[in-house]
């Protein structure tokens, strides 16, 4: 088990998830961070299978310094009745020029008949010349062997005999693949006990997919019942409904079994690289993911937060630095004085305990409005700063107006006009935007830049609306979250009225105030 390895196959496996195309230089990018992480093995692709792959790989030859991974190409065996040594795809992987390659070929007797067409004997040929025309050629040779779960099941025999020619042929690894990913981690633990008792020699990895969501349980499995090499893919990629996630994997390998997989150090940029690989692709980690979710390690209820203040493991089952995450503290109804004070100090402040208790108090009452604070930590931020005695004077929004008009030929225009108070200086502003939310956010800007030229960095990010009374119809309250950004960090800000606009309102004009305060420190 001290010698368990990682195979990431997210730049090809993974990228067999829906809505996942990356460019050659997202693969690169990837593949440099996959590196930085310390996976031993990095999947690239499959070269002669379509032109991204085979640049990727030209590029790889000039462009990847590789400091602790090593580059795999992937590719098939053989066709059936082929000479490897003419087989094109086959050459394709030689030409890569990547130092190992991995092959696939069928384990399971009921491919090999019907979607082969072809007779057992031959499909033991084809996997074995496959290995030995590339080892012949100098190659590292790893093998895996697709749909082996379901084949031992059906015929352990034929199972074995793969396995068994793969390893003679020369392949250093021997992948058990659960292509179909419904196998158990009882029967997963069970197959590779038997396999290991059957094939002493023979150095086993595993392929899981999650079709059964329990990708990472047969994993795990899989490395105590004496699995050597684990695949998978960052942030749990893959088709259908993905890989053993290696954002969970690899901690629960270091932290909880005492398997060295990657380093210490390398394991604390796993929050990070899971986060830029998931910017890359264009996706979002749910925040609930483990380990690396930005809600991985935030406690919300009153009980949680007054034991983490005494003892921070309390609630927490690792570390969150050691995987690159820390705790968070969320502020809600459910939240007592020691969830105030916790927030406090992350904003850097000494609040008494009087004053924490007060704004308890005030968020409840709030949330009972509609408010929700654990959505926009940056209004509990200026709440919390009321509460100590804070006044805002960065300006003064004395008025402001919205329209709306349809005009022939311009279609739907809307125009917002401000009145703000900026030391002393009354501004009167007004803008159009796409709609009457974007023209207030024009207009109130633009009332400030000269005064605060701050005000250009700060983005709206995000803008949701959630109607609280449904059954009020129109006349229902309406809650408004806004997120912000300067570029660095982000907060969340929130409003509460019937008008949907006056919410709006309130959730701007508290986004830039909180980015005031955070550019001026």
């Amino acid at each position: 088990m001290d010698s368990v390895e990682i195979y990431d196959t997210t730049l090809r496996d993974g990228m067999q998830r829906e809505g996942l195309s990356p460019t050659v230089g997202d693969k690169l990018q990837i593949a440099r961070l996959l590196d930085r992480l310390g996976v031993p093995f990095i999947e690239g692709g499959w070269p002669g299978a379509n032109p991204k792959d085979d640049e990727f790989f030209a590029a790889a030859r000039t462009e990847l310094d590789l400091s602790t991974s090593t580059l795999v190409a992937f590719g098939a065996t053989c066709r059936v009745g082929g000479d490897p040594g003419d087989d094109p795809q086959l050459n394709a992987l030689l030409e890569a020029g990547t130092p190992v390659i991995c092959i696939v070929g069928k384990s399971w007797d009921y491919h090999v008949t019907e979607a082969l067409r072809t007779d057992l004997d031959e499909a033991e040929r084809m996997v074995s010349e496959s290995i030995a025309y590339l080892r012949s050629e100098g190659r590292r040779v790893f093998f895996d062997a697709e749909h082996f779960f379901d084949g031992y099941a059906a015929n352990p025999t034929f199972g074995l005999r793969i396995l068994t020619a793969a390893a003679e042929a020369g392949a250093e690894r021997v992948v058990l693949c659960d292509t179909n990913g419904g196998t158990l981690p009882s029967a997963a633990a069970r197959t590779v006990t038997e396999v290991r008792r059957k094939l002493p020699d023979t150095v086993l990895g595993v392929h899981f997919h999650n079709d059964g969501g329990c990708a990472v349980a047969n994993s795990l499995a899989a490395v105590e019942a004496g699995a050597v090499q684990v695949q998978g893919c960052l942030n749990g990629y893959g088709e259908r409904t993905g890989n053993a996630d290696l954002c969970t994997l690899i901690p629960n390998l270091v932290l909880k079994m005492g398997i060295p997989v990657i380093t210490e150090d390398r394991l604390a940029t796993l929050t990070t690289v899971a986060h830029h690989v998931a910017e890359i692709t264009n996706t979002t980690i749910d925040p609930h993911h483990p380990y690396v979710g930005a809600a991985a390690f935030a406690h919300k209820a009153g009980l949680h937060t007054s034991a983490l203040a005494r003892r921070p493991d309390a609630y927490e089952h690792v570390e969150p630095a050691t995987v690159g995450n820390t705790t968070r503290m969320v502020v809600s109804e459910l939240a007592g004085r020691s969830t105030v004070l916790a927030k406090a100090r992350e904003f850097g402040w000494d609040m008494d305990p009087d004053t924490a208790q007060r704004v308890v108090e005030t968020v409840k009452e709030l949330e009972h409005r509609g408010y929700l604070f654990e959505a926009a930590d940056g209004s509990f931020e200026l709440l919390a700063r009321s509460e100590q005695g804070w006044v805002q004077d960065f300006f003064h929004l004395e008025s402001f107006r919205v329209s709306i008009a349809r005009e022939a030929g311009n279609g739907v225009l809307a125009e917002a006009t401000v009145k703000v108070v900026v030391d002393g200086q009354r501004n009167i502003v007004t803008r159009e935007g796409d709609g009457p939310v974007n023209a207030l956010d024009r207009a109130l800007r633009a009332a400030l830049v000269d005064h605060y030229p701050e005000v250009e960095d700060i983005e709206l990010v995000d803008y949701r609306v959630r109607d609280l009374d449904s059954a009020d119809g129109t006349a229902a309250r309406v809650r408004v979250l806004i997120e912000s950004s300067n570029g660095t960090t982000s907060w969340g800000t929130v409003g509460v009225h019937q008008n949907i606009i006056e919410a709006s309102r309130e959730a701007l004009e508290a986004g830039i105030v909180v980015g005031l305060i955070r550019a001026r420190g």
